[in-house]
């Protein structure tokens, strides 16, 4: 997923780019800026002879031209902004690369050449490495044979050819780089290019871009580009044709954003979109209240929870330091009560964040939610097992180095006048010490934390590759899974080593018991609870679906009472697989619909055995599905969305499951107030949002398939109100832009204005191509958006939650509008 994470930032100086794009156009699109453009709309302002359009042509006129020509500056600006793009301008790797980097990849695999005048020569399929293009062969050599017009382009190359054809590749004329590209496609270099020409360059620009297309689909494509362009039945292009066409598709589809970018831009960035959020005279917050708003709840916890900690440790601390053992033992005797006292608190703690019912069920209530960050409990379980694993270092180091070698060597009359009581009068050795019981229980506590804790980190529980083999074959989620459960017998131990302490007979002062009973007998009855609840919740299976990159749809009977809120998650249980796991799983159903339904995608061993036992269901279809249970619902950080007017839900690859339930309710939301016939819709009196934007970035075209029917229900649905924006993008293509990818922009603007459907998702939603640019993003929001409090919803790796998170910060102390952001943790 790392390679989701960074933001493509657009490089004045990059190599191979199609046009330098604006920061609306870069990275933005919607469903309805694709398709506001009519077929023939985009086909006519192809025609050479149409009226206040500016045709491509060899020698460029002025702006004077334009002005004598009747052209408005709107229409000169469309024209300059057209004219001055970069037609060749960057290789995805290898932005801004220089003559420098250049000469120095040639001198890594030149080699003397033959002839009269030696000197250092490459052959022609190390042209590619040397211009950044090493992971393009083949779209390499046909580059190299364009620049060299086909006249013995297979030759060996120079330095000063490589030269050459480097500041050929970097002219910013349009005409030189339409060039080029023209002599790619001209296959035969007879100027002029024939359908089966530009069906061989489609095959080829698809297979560099990792993209399945069919000869009859390259054959559909190309005939589309002709029927566009070859308005004479010639049965070939030129070169003024094929420079039109780039310039008006490609400036027509996104032109709408362009627009919407331009009138931001002019202005103030603190003025709201249609005055609904906010008035221009707002100020932005300093970035000391952004932080503060956006962590003002986590902090009071954290620092009750210090505060009760250093409270504990220091009132043992106090108590113990006069006490008679103090003598015997020193300050290393307090030390470990105090940090006893601690880890009562904190084993008592640590089981709260993960009640998930009682979790749930304080959602609901308005006044505890707003002061109690539910959205970090399992943030919060994670700091407070740190903080055991500080009590236990202090508890049983200081026990284990400092007090039992001091008892054990310690003078007998002072020992006698001391603790003698407390051990039978008997000084004891260091191993009679360890063989007690309240030492034994502490070591089998300190051994069995230590396993779930290792466990329960990041690399062995995800097995990364950075583990050892041996290792990584023992280790992943269900090994945490079953090993957290070793609490209980931590648990038992603890109450064990509580009721044998050293030098404490009070039973008064064995007060584990009283830290731990409340929140042992609310996680057992929640464990109860659960195991009763999803007893009752055997779901039958209404339809399972196998999609591309190993994802199962499941849609499964709604149990009856069965109620949820958008965004929440349940749990699944395959009594096949192990009557013992449970799988958290976000719920990609409606509240509205009659069913649930899941998408499950094979990334750990459960998953995997699912997976293929409903994949052997499926391909015999002469078996039944397997059983299953779920249990649920619970709350997770998207069901706050309600708190919003403007959500804006980012999800990566099969992290964009939590948010399909979110778009259907606010769909749901739009046709409610449609058939109330009101008018109007209030956010307060329907408690939803007015606007949903959905960011979805995949690395495989494949994964458009998952919610490729949602997609288009909810496109269909939100036509009269935009309300719903998606965005989607595909970044294992090669950023629009580059000349890689310069032909499937172009296919992709006609195939939508003719068809309304885009060929990658094959939904009526746009497809942009490499990493979202996420500053772009945030910056038109705001100023779409200006004095709006907008929720940010993400789920994906943690690396680009940091960069959203930082960009929500900064955004709201720069402009009027304030982004709250908020993670998926399960």
């Amino acid at each position: 997923m790392d390679g989701l994470v960074k933001s493509q930032i657009p490089h004045d100086r990059s190599l191979f780019a199609l046009f330098k794009a604006s920061p609306s156009c870069s990275s933005l699109s919607s469903s309805s800026s694709s398709s506001s453009w009519t077929t023939e709309e985009l086909l006519h302002s192809l025609s050479p002879v149409q009226t206040g359009s500016k045709v491509w042509r060899e020698n460029e006129p002025n702006n004077a031209t334009y002005l004598m020509s009747g052209q408005t500056p709107s229409h000169i600006a469309e024209n300059e902004a057209i004219q001055g793009v970069w037609f060749i301008n960057g290789i995805v790797g290898h932005n801004g690369m220089e003559w420098n980097d250049v000469e120095k990849r040639f001198n890594q695999v030149a080699r003397t050449g033959t002839g009269s005048v030696p000197e250092p020569v490459v052959t022609w399929s190390e042209f590619g490495f040397c211009i950044g293009m090493q992971s393009s062969p083949e779209f390499a050599n046909e580059l190299l044979s364009a620049l060299r017009r086909g006249k013995d382009w297979k030759s060996n190359i120079t330095k000063t050819d490589l030269y050459n054809l480097w500041f050929q590749m970097k002219d910013n004329s349009f005409n030189s780089r339409i060039r080029i590209f023209f002599d790619m496609c001209n296959r035969n270099k007879d100027g002029r290019i024939t359908e089966t020409d530009i069906k061989q360059t489609i095959l080829l620009t698809a297979s560099t871009n990792k993209l399945s297309v069919t000869h009859d689909e390259a054959e559909d494509y190309a005939s589309l580009i002709m029927e566009s362009l070859d308005k004479k039945n010639k049965g070939y292009i030129e070169i003024s044709q094929m420079g039109s066409l780039f310039k008006t598709s490609l400036s027509k589809t996104h032109s709408p954003m362009k627009q919407v970018s331009e009138r931001g831009s002019t202005q103030n960035v603190h003025t709201t979109n249609g005055g609904d959020f906010g008035e221009e005279s707002q100020e932005p917050m300093s970035r000391t209240e952004v932080l503060f708003r956006t962590y003002w709840r986590r902090v009071w916890i954290v620092l009750l929870w210090l505060l009760a900690c250093l409270g504990l440790f220091v009132w043992k601390f106090v108590q113990y330091r006069h006490r008679s053992g103090f003598e015997v033992m020193g300050y290393c005797l307090p030390t470990a009560k105090g940090a006893a006292e601690t880890l009562k608190l904190n084993m008592a703690l640590v089981l709260l964040p993960v009640c998930r019912n009682t979790i749930t069920w304080l959602r609901k209530h308005r006044p505890i939610n707003s002061v109690i960050p539910f959205n970090d409990n399992i943030n919060f379980h994670k700091v407070i097992a740190g903080g055991i694993v500080v009590g236990v270092i202090l508890h049983g180091g200081t026990h284990l180095a400092c007090d039992f070698p001091r008892i054990s060597e310690s003078d007998k009359s002072i020992f006698r006048q001391t603790i003698a009581a407390g051990f039978g009068y008997e000084r004891p050795t260091y191993a009679q010490i360890l063989a007690t019981t309240e030492v034994a229980s502490g070591i089998g506590m300190v051994v069995l934390m230590g396993i779930a804790f290792s466990l329960a980190t990041k690399w062995p529980r995800r097995r990364s590759p950075v583990l050892p083999v041996s290792l990584r074959r023992v280790t992943g989620y269900n090994t945490f899974w079953y090993s957290h459960h070793l609490f209980v017998l931590v648990y038992a131990l603890l109450v064990i080593h509580s009721m044998f302490l050293f030098l404490t007979d009070k039973l008064m002062e064995k007060t584990t018991w009283m830290y731990i009973a409340f929140p042992v007998l609310l996680y057992a009855g929640e464990r109860i609870f659960r195991a009763i609840r999803s007893g009752s919740y055997e779901v039958d299976i209404l339809k399972a679906s196998l999609y591309p990159g190993k994802v199962l749809y499941l849609k499964m009977q709604k149990p009856e009472g069965f109620k949820f809120q958008s965004g929440m998650y349940i749990f699944i249980q395959c009594p096949q697989i192990s009557p013992f796991e449970w799988h958290p799983f976000s719920l990609t159903s409606g509240p509205q619909d009659d069913y649930l339904s899941v998408h499950i995608r094979t990334l750990g061993d459960w998953s995997y055995q699912i997976y293929d036992l409903f994949q052997e269901a499926v391909l015999s279809r002469s078996q039944g599905c397997p059983k299953l249970y779920i249990d649920g619902p619970y709350g997770s950080a998207a069901q706050d969305h309600i708190k919003y007017d403007i959500l804006v839900l980012i999800g990566l690859g099969i992290g964009a499951t939590p948010f399909i339930s979110i778009l259907k309710d606010v769909v749901k939301g739009v046709q409610t107030t449609e058939n109330d016939h009101s008018g109007l819709r209030n956010c307060s009196l329907t408690k939803g949002p007015l606007k949903a934007y959905l960011y979805w970035a995949t690395r495989e075209p494949n994964s458009f398939d998952w919610f490729r029917d949602v997609m288009k229900e909810i496109s269909n649905s939100t036509k009269k109100q935009s309300v719903v924006e998606m965005h989607n993008f595909l970044t294992s293509v090669h950023p629009e832009g580059d000349i890689r990818s310069a032909l499937l922009s172009v296919i992709q603007a006609l195939h939508l204005a003719k068809n309304g459907t885009d060929i990658v998702s094959r939904t009526p939603i746009h497809t942009h191509f490499a990493r979202p640019n996420w500053f772009n993003i945030f910056s038109r929001l705001a100023r779409q958006h200006g004095g709006a409090k907008i929720g940010v919803f993400y789920c994906g790796p943690s690396k680009l939650a940091r960069e959203l998170k930082k960009l929500c910060t900064k955004f709201s102390s720069k402009t009027t509008t304030r982004f709250v952001f908020h993670k998926e943790n399960y």
